[in-house]
């Protein structure tokens, strides 16, 4: 059957050429180093360290789809608008997402190897890699620092959208598990001066929220502890927060922090999971994201009802949160004894929470 005229062709939502010269102008620094005046591409070479030859049909192709333009008459390429936001100070803060040298960006490849993860169900990445993605955090600090400050840059609206659509003024004390640097529970602390706070992440990320809390004037509300979330939690918090936590573990590990969570909270304590909802504005590309990247997944309601059931939790309240997150209020139906970890759980591979990619 023939195409009709005008038809969008499937070829171009199968290139591969366009989405990779962007990426590797980002990790090259090619919008910063082109500057407002723009270069020529023997400047530009010099300045990124790569081959004349090569790089030209790089910018020309860029060109081409609008990311940047060239003056013939002085032979200068410089960014459009569009290519504007490969900036690292552009107001959208894509960089992050874009270089390949960091967390996300490297990530994002890992998806060459998507057919043998929807083949077996295993994740790319250590296909890729040789190791998990939390393993190439703990091996490559810069990984683990670009991880930290992408997780920055995606709470940085959503932050204050949860702080203030949840009714957090109801708990004395909280604690975000898996909590980042500590984005979300400052803006939690800010808008609930009622509220204290505690933060539990690995090492390396929990100094960083030690700086965030204390540069937001909260210490004298807020802890910082190290430590991994298939371990024991420390007890006797009002609520704990799983923010963007569950969605990159798959079933098993997701019962086994949730259980860690509710064995904690105890039965008057709630568990607040907060989580991009499926079937509910999740976006389909982050989940097959989930998927390839850490066999994790977007949940829908029930699921996450159905999956905490089993770990002694109960659902009694559902809240639109922010845009794009839900948050679920769970509570203890009572005690439950340890159970073995997975095998696979180790501190090392328990970092701290939150997707790669935006959304």
């Amino acid at each position: 059957m023939n195409a009709p005229e005008n038809s969008p062709s499937i070829m171009a939502l199968a290139d591969l050429a366009t989405p990779m010269a962007v990426r590797v102008a980002a990790t090259l620094d090619l919008a910063e180093l082109a500057g407002d005046e723009g270069a020529t591409v023997a400047e530009l070479a010099a300045r990124s360290g790569t081959f004349v030859p090569a790089l030209e049909p790089l910018l020309d192709h860029l060109v081409t789809v609008d990311v940047f333009e060239f003056d013939r008459q002085s032979g200068r390429y410089r960014t459009t608008r569009l290519g504007d936001q490969m900036r690292a100070d552009a107001p959208e803060g894509f960089k992050i997402l874009l270089d390949i040298k960091t967390a996300g960006g490297r990530a994002e490849l890992a998806f060459v190897e998507l057919l043998g993860t929807i083949i077996t169900g295993a994740p790319a990445y250590p296909q890729r890699y040789g190791r998990s993605f939390w393993a190439d955090l703990d091996a490559e600090p810069a990984l683990r620092e670009s991880f930290d400050a992408q997780m920055t840059w995606r709470f940085r609206t959503l932050a204050g959208q949860i702080a203030e659509r949840f009714d957090w003024s109801r708990f004395t004390h909280i604690l975000d598990v898996g909590g980042g640097d500590g984005t979300l529970l400052s803006a939690i602390l800010r808008a609930h001066p009622g509220v204290r706070g505690q933060l539990l992440d690995l090492a390396p990320t929990a100094a960083r929220a030690v700086e965030t809390l204390t540069a937001a004037g909260l210490t004298d509300r807020a802890t910082v502890i190290s430590g991994n979330f298939f371990e024991p939690l420390p007890e006797g918090a009002d609520a704990y927060i799983l923010s963007d936590i569950l969605h990159d573990w798959d079933d098993t590990h997701a019962r086994a922090i949730l259980t860690e969570c509710a064995r904690a909270a105890k039965p008057n304590g709630a568990v607040v999971v907060l989580e991009p909802i499926r079937g509910a504005g999740a976006n389909t590309a982050i989940n097959l994201f989930m998927l390839m990247c850490f066999a994790g997944r977007e949940r829908s309601i029930d699921e996450l009802t159905r999956m905490a059931a089993d770990c002694g939790l109960t659902c009694r309240a559902v809240v639109q949160a922010a845009d794009g997150r839900t948050a679920l209020e769970f509570q203890p139906t009572g005690y439950l004894e340890r159970t073995p970890r997975p095998v696979d759980a180790t501190p090392e591979s328990a970092a701290g929470g939150g997707g790669l990619v935006a959304e």
